[in-house]
């Protein structure tokens, strides 16, 4: 029982410390959060300026079939399209490679003891998701696994 008591303080703490140390992120905001703050909802805000993360399998575009693209929350720019999606299996939206290259950036994430890959809107800073090396070979081999959160979908 003391073991598990352990073991459940060191969780809660680890996850405490990694919330707290998200918003120290060096990606720079195109504006202030304060001003983030009042645009965007706050399941937008905790994903896009804290850098959160959306459950699995509870989101909105997970399991989105239809065709269209995924713009940004924040700006409206075109960001992915319904074409280069794929069911990853992980609970998230995934695709194989953005629209544009040039609209997003990839930057160094080194929180929750781990280095990723984080993904970020490139004229905003602000947060999308992260980018993985085990998407599917035939396609690139990329897996681009976004926070519905980030985006919005505009049907074909």
């Amino acid at each position: 029982m003391k073991k598990l008591l352990f073991i459940t303080a060191f969780c809660a703490i680890a996850v405490f410390s990694a919330q707290n140390s998200r918003s120290q992120s060096k990606r720079k905001l195109s504006k202030p959060a304060s001003e983030w703050k009042k645009t965007l909802t706050p399941d937008q805000y905790e994903i896009m300026v804290e850098s959160g993360t959306e459950p699995p399998y509870k989101n909105a575009y997970w399991n989105n079939h239809q065709k269209g693209v995924y713009v940004s929350a924040a700006t409206g720019n075109i960001l992915f399209s319904s074409d280069d999606k794929y069911d990853s299996h992980t609970g998230w939206p995934s695709f194989v490679k953005p629209v544009d290259p040039s609209k997003i950036a990839i930057v160094q994430d080194n929180s929750l003891g781990m280095t990723r890959d984080e993904v970020i809107e490139k004229s905003t800073g602000l947060h999308l998701g992260h980018v993985f090396d085990d998407g599917p070979a035939d396609r690139g081999g990329k897996r681009y696994c976004l926070n519905s959160a980030a985006l919005k979908f505009i049907k074909k």
